[in-house]
């Protein structure tokens, strides 16, 4: 049964400082700092994170699941300095490296598919969702709502691999430390993109890839097929070689892991 909380224990929950608000529940952390960010002015690497979100959506308006006090549910505020419109793929990027460098610390074998979950072996861990505001073709800022399932012990969604942290090393985590090591990652991250090091971001996105040894099955419009990661490129396209030697490129959702 899901936990009720009354609104002087939601009140109590909240904590605001520099750099983070804690909420207890929200619809979505995505569209609440939106909101948030039309009456105040926020730093950038600002956090709304929140115990309880009913209505979290994912790549494509997925769902995510995620049961009340058990995981790392927040978004964050990112003002990119001069990066024009086409260089949006570096901040899922730099996002995506943030959340695997993060869990490094706790397991092994944690990787990025393309183009921004974060994997644990064949299972996903944590989901990511970027949304952007542009202006006069140079990205204004970007909202990047993040998932992590740390403490979750069983999944009942219709997600096909779903894990967290907990479920992995057996024991539980301090969710406000890892979110706490996540932003000293997140400063160092987007710093590097400030200073416009695209190459070392891609660089270091396309050794976290998922997959990135082998032929593995893949589907498109046309069927499944067997292929290879070739590259992804720097605008987000991923190129894979086919076992006859032909490459196929593909956009976001064009194509599906088997």
């Amino acid at each position: 049964m899901m936990e009720r909380i009354t609104m002087m224990e939601r009140i109590a929950m909240m904590e605001r400082n520099a750099m983070m608000e804690r909420i207890a529940e929200v619809d979505s952390t995505n569209k609440y700092l939106t909101e948030a960010l039309k009456k105040r002015q926020l730093p950038s690497g600002f956090v709304v994170h929140a115990e309880i979100q009913t209505h979290g959506r994912g790549q494509a308006g997925n769902a995510w699941e995620s049961e009340p006090f058990k995981n790392l549910l927040f978004s964050v505020y990112f003002r990119p300095v001069n990066m024009p419109a086409s260089l949006l793929f570096a901040i899922s990027e730099m996002a995506s490296l943030c959340v695997k460098k993060t869990l490094d610390k706790y397991i092994p074998f944690v990787t990025v598919k393309w183009p921004n979950d974060v994997y644990y072996q064949d299972k996903k861990i944590s989901g990511i969702l970027v949304e952007n505001v542009i202006t006069g073709g140079i990205i204004e800022h970007s909202i990047i709502g993040t998932g992590i399932n740390i403490n979750q012990l069983q999944f009942t969604g219709d997600a096909p691999n779903p894990v967290s942290l907990s479920q992995i090393t057996g024991i539980a985590h301090d969710k406000m430390r890892i979110l706490s090591e996540f932003q000293a990652l997140f400063k160092t991250q987007s710093d590097r993109l400030n200073n416009h090091l695209f190459d070392e971001i891609h660089d270091a996105y396309l050794d976290a890839l998922y997959r990135k040894e082998g032929y593995h099955l893949y589907s498109d419009a046309n069927g499944v097929f067997e292929a290879r990661l070739h590259t992804i490129e720097p605008t987000g396209p991923i190129v894979l070689e086919r076992t006859d030697g032909r490459f196929s490129r593909y956009a976001f959702k064009e194509v599906t892991y088997l």
